[in-house]
């Protein structure tokens, strides 16, 4: 069965958002590995903090699939198809690696071209699949992350708490 990574930031009621959009991505695709969770800068406008994390799961379900039920969670989380593009948003989900998938499909870029230049979405990928190859780079996420300049990009760990879920943020399924 396939591994799939998701992206998930926020920065409108973020930790409320995210909660929301982890037990939607829970109820659609079953058991997450879910990364520790990262505050940092808005990229690209003004605007309050992002709070950042990476989610990890299996399924059947075809690339195009995910992106949808993706679509529908950001949806449910208040996010508005046609806000622009660099502006706050309530739920941004986005798959960074669909297995060892490769696409240059326009909406379904994999893996996630911008994976490498943005420290919010590498570093809690390299936190929950150090050893994952990246299909282009044929390295690890480990050893692309450990050639990132962080220190250019800070990160600060922050906890998102889970109403009734029993297991932390960061600790593997």
């Amino acid at each position: 069965m396939p591994e799939v990574y998701v992206a998930a930031g926020s920065n409108v009621e973020a930790e409320k958002n995210l909660a929301r959009a982890l037990d939607g991505i829970e109820r659609a695709f079953g058991e997450l590995a879910i990364s520790p969770a990262y505050r940092n800068p808005a990229v690209g406008f003004a605007g309050e903090d992002f709070i950042n994390l990476v989610v990890g799961f299996r399924t059947d379900d075809a690339p195009a699939q995910v992106k949808e039920t993706l679509e529908r969670i950001e949806l449910s989380c208040g996010r508005a198809r046609d806000a622009p593009k660099w502006a706050p948003r309530t739920m941004d989900l986005d798959i960074l690696m669909y297995d060892q998938l490769v696409s240059d499909q326009p909406g379904l870029l994999l893996p996630r071209p911008d994976l490498l230049r943005r420290a919010f979405m590498l570093k809690p990928l390299a936190d929950i699949a150090p050893g994952l190859l990246h299909p282009t780079q044929q390295r690890t996420i480990a050893e692309l992350w450990a050639q990132f300049p962080a220190a250019d990009h800070p990160l600060v760990a922050v906890t998102i708490p889970r109403p009734g879920h029993r297991r932390p943020p960061g600790s593997a399924p």
